[in-house]
C-alpha cells in the first residue's frame, strides 16, 4: 500500500511540473506578442509623423533688438504711430495682463516686445509672416499676441479714454465747439464709418454694404479735439446708420432725457445736442442740416455751413483714425467676433495718441466723405424743427 502512495505522489509531482512548464511557455508567447505589437505600433507612428530635426528654430531678431533701438523719433513714430515715451506708458499700463512667466524650457517674450508687435500690426496691417521675420517669433505667436494686446487695450484703457463727458468735461467740450466752430450747445459730432472685413462664413450677405464690399459699421461720437467720447460697433455693413443709432445706448438715454441738460437761447429751451448728417433722424438732441432741395433761404444755407463746419470734426477723426491704424483701411482677416475688439482698441489708442500730443502725418489722412441715404423711415418731430429755426435766426443775427 505504501508503494501505491509513492506512485501517486510521483504522478502528482510530474503533473504539477508539466503545468508549470505550460504556464512559463504561455507567458513567453504573451511577451513576444506584446513586444511585436508595440514595435508595430511605434513603426506605424514613425511612418506617419513629421520628422523634426530641431526643438526650436533660431530666428533673426536684429530688427527689433538693434534696428528699432537706432530709430530716430520720427522713424519710431512712423512705424509705431507714437513716441517711445507713450509706448513705455502702454507697457506700464498693460503689464498686468500681458506679462508672462519664464519657464525651464525658454524665456518669455518681454512686455515691450508684445506691445510693439501689437502696435506694428495695427499701424501697418502687415501679414503675420512678415512680422514673424521682423520680430523673430513664430507666426502663431504673432497672432496670439495681437489678439491679447487688443483685448488688453479694450478692457484696461478703453474705460478711461473713451467715456461720455460729464460735469466739467462736458462744459469744456461745449466751450470748445463754441470757440473753435462757433456752434453753441454742441457736445459732439456723430457719424458712422465702414470698416472693411473678409466675408464671414455665416450670413456673409448681411455684411455686404451699399458700396460693394463687406464691412462692419463703426458709430462714433467725437469732441472738439478729435477724440472719441463714445463708440458703438459690430453691426453688419448693410444696416442703415439710423438703425444702428436707434439700437445704441445713446439713443435710449437721449430719448429718456438723460443725455444732456438743456439751456435757453433767445427764449427757447435748447438742449445740449449732437450734430449728425442727413442719414440720422432729426431730434431735439440730434441736429442735422436742412435738406438742400434748391429752395433754401440765405439764412438756412448759412446755418448748413456752420453746421457742416462743426460736424466735420467727426469726419476728420475717422480720417486720423484710419490714417494712424492702417489695419482698418484693409480687410480685417480675423474672426468676425474679434473685429469689434480690434476696432475698439484702435479707437482707444487714437485717443491715447491725441491726448498725449502725438504728431500726426496729414499725408496719411483718408477721405471718408460719402453720400448718405434717407432717414430709414424715422420722421422728425416739431420740437427739433423749432430748435433748428432758432439757431438759424441766432446765427443770422451774429453775421
Amino acid at each position: 500500500r505504501s508503494l501505491q502512495y509513492i506512485c501517486l505522489y510521483i504522478c502528482i509531482f510530474r503533473l504539477l511540473k508539466y503545468i508549470h512548464k505550460c504556464i512559463i511557455i504561455s507567458q513567453i508567447f504573451v511577451r513576444l506578442n506584446f513586444r511585436a505589437l508595440t514595435m508595430a505600433l511605434f513603426g506605424a507612428v514613425a511612418a506617419t509623423s513629421v520628422q523634426r530635426y530641431i526643438w526650436t528654430r533660431s530666428r533673426n531678431q536684429e530688427w527689433w533688438d538693434w534696428d528699432v533701438r537706432g530709430f530716430t523719433d520720427t522713424e519710431f513714430i512712423h512705424n509705431f504711430r507714437m513716441s517711445r515715451q507713450t509706448l513705455e506708458y502702454l507697457c506700464q499700463r498693460l503689464s498686468a495682463r500681458m506679462l508672462r512667466q519664464d519657464t525651464h524650457l525658454r524665456q518669455s517674450i518681454p512686455v515691450s516686445k508684445r506691445v510693439g508687435i501689437g502696435l506694428y500690426w495695427l499701424a501697418t496691417g502687415a501679414c503675420y509672416r512678415t512680422m514673424s521675420n521682423l520680430f523673430g517669433v513664430a507666426k502663431s505667436t504673432v497672432c496670439s499676441i495681437v489678439h491679447e494686446f487688443c483685448f488688453a487695450v479694450r478692457y484696461v484703457l478703453m474705460p478711461e479714454y473713451i467715456k461720455w463727458p460729464r460735469g466739467d468735461d462736458l462744459i469744456q467740450v461745449i466751450e470748445g465747439f463754441r470757440q473753435r466752430w462757433g456752434f453753441p450747445q454742441c457736445a459732439g459730432a456723430i457719424d458712422g464709418s465702414h470698416i472693411p472685413i473678409t466675408a464671414p462664413e455665416d450670413n456673409h450677405c448681411d455684411y455686404f454694404n451699399r458700396k460693394g464690399w463687406h464691412s462692419v459699421l463703426l458709430q462714433g461720437v467725437v469732441d472738439h479735439q478729435f477724440c472719441f467720447t463714445n463708440i458703438y460697433t459690430g453691426w453688419p455693413g448693410s444696416v442703415h446708420d439710423a438703425r444702428v443709432l436707434k439700437n445704441s445706448e445713446i439713443y435710449t438715454m437721449a430719448e429718456r432725457g438723460e443725455l444732456f441738460p438743456p439751456v435757453k437761447i433767445m427764449g427757447v429751451e435748447v438742449p445740449v445736442m449732437l450734430l449728425g448728417d442727413p442719414a440720422y433722424p432729426l431730434r431735439s438732441w440730434l441736429l442735422k442740416g436742412y435738406a438742400d432741395t434748391g429752395t433754401l433761404t440765405e439764412e438756412q444755407q448759412y446755418f448748413n455751413q456752420r453746421h457742416s463746419r462743426a460736424r466735420m470734426t467727426v469726419e476728420c477723426a475717422f480720417g486720423r483714425l484710419k490714417g494712424r491704424w492702417r489695419c482698418l483701411g484693409k480687410r480685417l482677416d480675423v474672426d468676425i467676433h474679434t473685429v469689434p475688439t480690434i476696432i475698439a482698441a484702435c479707437c482707444t489708442l487714437h485717443n491715447v495718441c491725441e491726448k498725449h500730443g502725438e504728431a500726426y502725418n496729414e499725408t496719411d489722412k483718408t477721405d471718408l466723405r460719402d453720400s448718405r441715404g434717407t432717414e430709414g423711415g424715422i420722421l422728425p418731430d416739431v420740437q427739433p424743427i423749432r430748435i433748428r429755426e432758432v439757431l438759424t435766426q441766432f446765427f443770422h443775427s451774429q453775421r
